[in-house]
């Protein structure tokens, strides 16, 4: 038997008066979805529990089966261990995204114009990172280039306990009310306003600029935490598991968890991705020995934080198209399986951040009919069902236990 979870990251959303008061699901033209609906168990699920904050890394680890009571220091280590970083355990490590400010307050009443500095490339990124890193670190600060806006910033022998707002979370705001708090935060604050006055005028960014793209100004540090130490999925599940993602925070939960991290040429974390790739990625492992695949699409969180409920359908659409390729293929094979296809949060365009309601999620078998009365898969219809997960964490049990 044969395991999968297809996540869309961001999936789940509010109804939406542009696309006739639907939700990017309702709207979506998803024939897979709208096939398996029928036959699958569809229900809620709460995969962030209470007193966590929305975040990917709290509902990735909770579709994974990891409870965030147990396991969860932090967002930033997660991704800094994917980025191949060796973590002390006295290291603290930051998210350090590149972001676009407003040019003309001071910086504590400048305007988040975009979290991600227009996605710019990582070769720009890197520039810049290493830059800040010559002019800002030191025995003690060190800056680490990842993929695109997400970098890490990792302090030897620090402490923990400051309050510090995702970017995302204030797309299109102030700043005001949002810098750092608490422990360190004069600290953090002032190297976010020194990187401003470093890359306000870098060649990258002028470059940038009169291409008419967005300059990648400052940076923004959050996701505060240190190395989490998670069990191992196998010696869990009793199940060889692989993850497939663009995004280093959801590869550093595989990699702490002893998954195989799988890699796909042209994936982005957005909806230009190589879905193709990705779909026949996890086919080729599941044929190949691995028991359970982790497939996660960025892709429908993205087109959510800009509001862009457009594309938010189409990368459904694409989701939709990714497990059918994946389906196709193991029924080809003659293989046995159970696939699970949910988000892992939330992230409504017209907020641009995610919340923290039930996601609905879809639990299909070739071999068992596990129907619930469904008709379609998408928030209404879940609830309808009255099928309710209330531990996150438990969600992956219900998928294994299917034979």
């Amino acid at each position: 038997m044969k395991y999968a979870v297809v996540l869309g990251d961001g999936m789940a959303d509010w109804k939406i008066p542009e696309l006739g008061s639907k939700t990017c699901l309702e709207a979506a033209k998803a024939p897979l979805f709208d096939k398996l609906a029928p036959v699958s168990e569809v229900g809620l699920c709460k995969t962030v529990p209470d007193g966590f904050k929305p975040g990917s890394d709290v509902a990735n680890m909770s579709v994974l089966g990891f409870n965030p009571a147990d396991f969860y220091t932090g967002r930033s280590p997660l991704e800094a261990v994917s980025m191949g970083i060796n973590l002390c355990p006295t290291d603290v490590t930051l998210r350090c995204n590149l972001v676009t400010l407003s040019e003309h307050e001071p910086y504590e009443n400048k305007i988040m114009l975009d979290y991600s500095a227009g996605e710019i490339t990582t070769g720009e990124a890197e520039e810049l990172i290493k830059f800040i890193d010559e002019k800002l670190g030191d025995e003690r600060f060190r800056f680490y280039a990842g993929i695109s806006y997400r970098h890490c910033l990792i302090i030897k022998d620090g402490t923990t306990g400051a309050t510090l707002t995702p970017p995302h979370d204030i797309s299109d705001k102030p700043v005001a009310g949002h810098l750092p708090n608490g422990v360190n935060s004069n600290i953090y604050a002032d190297l976010m306003k020194k990187s401003y006055e470093l890359l306000k005028d870098h060649p990258v960014n002028l470059r940038r600029v009169k291409e008419g793209k967005k300059p990648a100004n400052s940076i923004w540090l959050w996701g505060e935490g240190t190395k989490p130490a998670l069990e191992n999925f196998e010696t869990l599940h009793n199940k060889k598991g692989g993850v497939i993602s663009a995004v280093d925070l959801v590869k550093g939960i595989g990699m702490l968890a002893g998954m195989k991290i799988i890699e796909v040429d042209g994936i982005t974390g957005n909806f230009d991705t190589n879905f193709t790739g990705k779909a026949n990625a996890a086919a080729d492992e599941l044929l190949n020995g691995l028991d359970f695949v982790y497939i996660h699409m960025e892709a429908p969180d993205e087109c959510g934080h800009h509001g862009d409920f457009k594309h938010k359908v189409y990368s459904i659409e694409k989701v939709d198209y990714v497990a059918n390729t994946l389906i196709e293929r193991l029924t080809g094979a003659g293989e046995d399986f159970a696939i699970l296809i949910c988000p892992d949060h939330p992230t409504p365009c017209a907020i641009k951040t995610h919340v923290s309601e039930p996601v609905p999620y879809m639990l299909y078998c070739n071999k068992a009919r596990l129907a619930n009365g469904a008709r379609r898969y998408t928030e209404d219809e879940a609830e309808k069902t009255g099928t309710y997960v209330s531990d996150g964490h438990k969600l992956i049990e219900r998928l294994f236990a299917v034979k």
